[in-house]
């Protein structure tokens, strides 16, 4: 026989929205349950940039401070190197905010300092190794979830059901929620290489020819991309890691000293298949979608993860009070779709134009490329080149705290 635990928001998924949220709602005085299915946060290659609205997010909760003092790296601007030609695509510097950089930091160590700010509040509770299953369902309304955890099966009953469980997400697919695929012409394979005290500090996209690379300094190794056209890794598998080492030597300058031979084997290299889509929908009654559950994002950017922070933030300002009363309504589950969904329909737009008009073509290029003119002119021109910085370090209208602690 199934253990039951009542609560009133349970959230499926302890990734950074719904870690996030369960803080702000749990700071907000709403009994809160949160599922990860797995027995910690330990996962390689997840979003580890931090961007300026986060910080912004954990300096109003007056978290900011603490953050910092776990082992991080500051990125204030960023590069984009197009051919030949060197660009500075963002500096956050300009921003007018009470940390203009990116902190680089391991997604695991970010998600347990938000859990361990959370553990603070006795309303929250973090149920590790507990995977959501099912959406349990009472005449038309979602009234929780069948999960399993390590003593056996769990019924949690909530008020509240949210789903933050990532772009392959069990509650959405459980909800049978449509979803518009928005296309994405490339694959990304991540890797370390180390880092040498002769390298470079800059962090840079590469943009040329037949190929696209992305390194980024981590202070003692380098996290490296390396773009792929859409569905073709097991081609590139089947040519060989050699193959593949030459690839990379010739598409990132620090590898050219020999240091791709770092790669021993298939395992050192972690594909991200990338996904851009959205939710018609994200609601039914008893049910919220967020974070990348709602809408997979690119890696463009590396805006995902303060994309489902800024879900966590509107949605735990929307409904805390209507949870606290005991009066949810579906009403204000729409008004967080209603809040959130320009923001993230004009990222995705500007994500895909981005791998139209940018990636696509490069990847695709037999002659040398060029940054195209209108991103050439933007970042040009004084009254336009902060554009990007903004879109990179703030976002689409970015979500400041407003749940009140008790």
């Amino acid at each position: 026989m199934a253990a039951t635990i009542d609560t009133t928001c349970c959230i499926a998924g302890g990734g950074p929205a719904g870690m996030m949220l369960g803080l702000l709602l749990a700071r907000a005085g709403v009994p809160v349950v949160v599922l990860e299915k797995h027995a910690d946060f330990f996962r390689d290659f997840r979003g580890d940039t931090i961007h300026p609205s986060t910080l912004t997010v954990l300096h109003e909760l007056g978290m900011l401070d603490d953050f910092l003092k776990l082992p991080h790296q500051k990125v204030d601007h960023l590069n984009g190197k197009f051919g030949d030609e060197s660009f500075r695509v963002a500096n956050f510097k300009w921003l007018n905010v009470v940390a203009a950089y990116i902190a680089m930091i391991p997604q695991w160590d970010f998600l347990a300092f938000l859990a361990s700010k959370a553990k603070a509040y006795p309303n929250f509770h973090l149920e590790m190794s507990t995977s959501a299953q099912t959406l349990s369902e009472e005449n038309g309304r979602i009234v929780g979830v069948h999960a399993v955890s390590p003593a056996g099966p769990v019924d949690i009953r909530a008020a509240l059901t949210v789903g933050a469980d990532g772009r392959h997400s069990t509650i959405r697919e459980s909800a049978g929620l449509k979803v518009d695929d928005l296309g994405a012409p490339m694959d990304v394979f991540w890797f370390h290489l180390a880092r040498l005290p002769s390298d470079t500090t800059e962090s840079t996209g590469r943009f040329d020819r037949g190929q696209i690379s992305v390194m980024i300094n981590r202070d003692t190794y380098w996290q490296c991309g390396f773009v792929i056209p859409k569905g073709s890794s097991e081609t590139m598998r089947a040519k060989g890691l050699e193959a593949f080492r030459a690839a990379v030597a010739a598409a990132l300058p620090i590898a050219r000293d020999g240091r791709a031979e770092e790669l021993k084997s298939w395992d050192d290299i972690k594909l991200l298949t990338v996904t851009v889509d959205r939710l018609k929908t994200w609601h039914r009654s008893g049910l919220l979608m967020i974070g990348d559950a709602a809408h997979a994002m690119s890696p463009v950017g590396g805006i995902g993860i303060n994309l489902a922070i800024q879900d966590a933030v509107a949605a735990a300002n929307i409904l805390s009070r209507p949870l606290r009363a005991g009066t949810l309504t579906d009403a204000d589950l729409a008004a967080v779709q209603a809040r959130r969904l320009w923001p993230t329909r004009m990222t995705q737009n500007l994500q895909i134009a981005l791998q139209r008009n940018v990636i696509g073509k490069a990847l695709n290029a037999d002659k040398p490329f060029r940054a195209p003119w209108i991103l050439r002119t933007m970042l040009s021109l004084p009254g336009l080149r902060t554009i990007p910085t903004r879109l990179i370090g703030l976002g689409v209208r970015p979500e400041h705290v407003g749940t009140a602690g008790t």
